[in-house]
């Protein structure tokens, strides 16, 4: 069977949510439990994510703690914080997946997953990260992640282009 890219995010993303309460478990333990009880099929994409979340996951929460005005990860509902850390990852660390649908991805889980106020709030800083993110970018980077994304000019460049 032939996962697309939506059924594995959402995949990865209840390995992940799991993995958050069985913090006594290595991930490899979760990742094979999961992976046999749910049947799910070897994918590239799923092994790593799920992996480099989970390597990553205190730059991951850094990153989305410095954009969310004060919140700690550790308030943050368990569902929207597994959708930022996937979306974030892939920002940074999957370069064919352009911003936008990190983003929308996340958004759409915290939909089916989370409390309906949830959703403007990981919009919110998804793109606050995403704007962090693009502005450390290289335009080779940014050439292909930032399909939709346009960087804002300063306010001089605007007075120079008028």
């Amino acid at each position: 069977m032939e996962l697309n890219r939506k059924e594995a995010r959402t995949l990865v993303y209840e390995m992940l949510f799991e993995a958050d309460f069985r913090s006594d478990d290595s991930p490899e333990a979760i990742f094979d439990t999961a992976r046999s009880v749910r049947d799910i099929p070897s994918d590239d994409y799923i092994d790593a994510v799920f992996y480099g979340v989970t390597e990553h996951k205190a730059e991951l929460d850094a990153r989305i703690e410095g954009c969310s005005n004060g919140w700690k990860a550790s308030r943050i509902s368990r569902p929207a914080i597994t959708a930022m850390r996937i979306a974030v990852f892939e920002m940074l660390y999957s370069r064919d997946i352009p911003y936008s649908v990190s983003i929308n991805e996340a958004v759409e889980l915290v939909k089916k997953y989370d409390d309906d106020k949830a959703r403007a709030f990981v919009n919110g800083v998804l793109n606050k990260v995403k704007d962090n993110i693009a502005a450390e970018a290289s335009p080779e980077v940014l050439a292909v992640k930032g399909k939709t994304f346009k960087k804002k000019s300063s306010p001089t460049q605007r007075k120079e282009n008028d």
